[in-house]
């Protein structure tokens, strides 16, 4: 048996809508028709279909799905999808302390430090521990981490495996696979700035 891609959705849902134009945004940025995603996430394509158009809301394990198949996360399609509550044009984007989208990314949880859609680029925090790999990510998009507590070993393919611990730094270009894991047993924290996909 299958397993279940969405709840339907009854009536009009306005978050649906907005994940729903996330994603649509970000496969335009990526130059995938809606067949090429679903078969990139595993996904159906009417499925996919209804997920644009508001029509249904993904199940964890499918924006998860979509996600990796954006090369993206969880929780930039969130962030994406609640940012439409803010001026998305507006030249400065303040996020307390408490505040920033929050989700999962990669093997860990995410919290973004900028909302709005016009920001060139997403820093967000990333917090795991997680003793292996997981799937690699690949995305167009430039990607910068610094490490703030603990020490990770990362994976980036054919470019190399490196260990870095407190205050070390890695920047790789885009269409660089990558994954990490922890070294640590309290875990680790970074800071990640990666560029938006429409200021490509």
């Amino acid at each position: 048996m299958a397993p279940i891609e969405t709840a339907p959705v009854s009536g009009p849902d306005v978050q649906a809508e907005r994940i729903g134009g996330r994603i649509r945004q970000l496969r335009h940025a990526r130059g995938l028709t809606l067949v090429q995603l679903a078969d990139k996430a595993a996904l159906s394509h009417p499925f996919l279909s209804q997920l644009e158009r508001g029509r249904a809301r993904p199940s964890i394990s499918s924006l998860e799905k979509i996600a990796r198949a954006l090369g993206s996360s969880q929780v930039e399609l969130l962030a994406g999808a609640s940012d439409a509550d803010s001026d998305a044009d507006a030249p400065v984007s303040l996020v307390r302390s408490v505040g920033g989208t929050r989700g999962h990314y990669a093997e860990g949880e995410a919290r973004m430090l900028v909302t709005g859609d016009s920001a060139r680029f997403h820093p967000m925090t990333v917090t795991g521990s997680n003793p292996e790999f997981g799937d690699a990510f690949e995305h167009a998009e430039d990607e910068f981490l610094h490490v703030v507590e603990g020490s990770i070993e990362i994976d980036l393919g054919e470019r190399g495996v490196f260990q870095l611990s407190e205050g070390d730094s890695l920047y790789y270009v885009g269409g660089t696979p990558h994954r990490w894991r922890s070294l640590a047993a309290g875990g680790y924290r970074l800071f990640i700035v990666k560029e938006h996909p429409a200021s490509l």
